[in-house]
């Protein structure tokens, strides 16, 4: 599925579509340049899926958890600074992405062969407009 977004307004809404197209996904791999858009893209899919907590950018610490009113973790990775595999499974990264609470991760091409299988790839693309296309990845 390919959406045009115009403004930040419209990010609600894709957001709500992005998670009825994949209802039973919980790992979500979020491809695009620097400053594409992909966390402000994961803090309104993390709003949208009740955190309380303030989302932002994992960039220095790899993880972040947030807490919904229901008292469900959310998690948001960012793999930027990530040299080795070896960090990745330092942190236990398979307790969080078969946890069954929902996983974001930011420069996943980074760890892909550490990806479960049907992971949803989400790609944002463009510079005014951003075009946000997601697929299932079947690894």
């Amino acid at each position: 599925m390919n959406i045009t977004c115009h403004s930040l307004s419209e990010l609600p809404s894709i957001a709500r579509k992005l998670l009825d197209a994949y209802p039973d996904a919980r790992v979500f791999a979020f491809y695009g340049k620097m400053g594409a858009g992909k966390t402000t893209f994961i803090k309104v899919l993390c709003h949208q899926l009740g955190a309380t907590d303030i989302v932002q950018s994992p960039s220095f610490t790899i993880i972040n958890e947030y807490k919904t009113k229901d008292g469900d973790s959310l998690f948001h990775f960012d793999f930027y600074r990530i040299r080795k595999l070896e960090e990745v499974m330092d942190i236990g990264y398979e307790e969080y992405f078969f946890s069954g609470n929902f996983c974001f991760i930011e420069w996943p091409e980074k760890i892909e062969q550490l990806l479960p299988k049907n992971v949803v790839k989400v790609s944002i693309n463009g510079d005014k407009e951003r075009i946000i296309e997601f697929d299932t990845l079947i690894g």
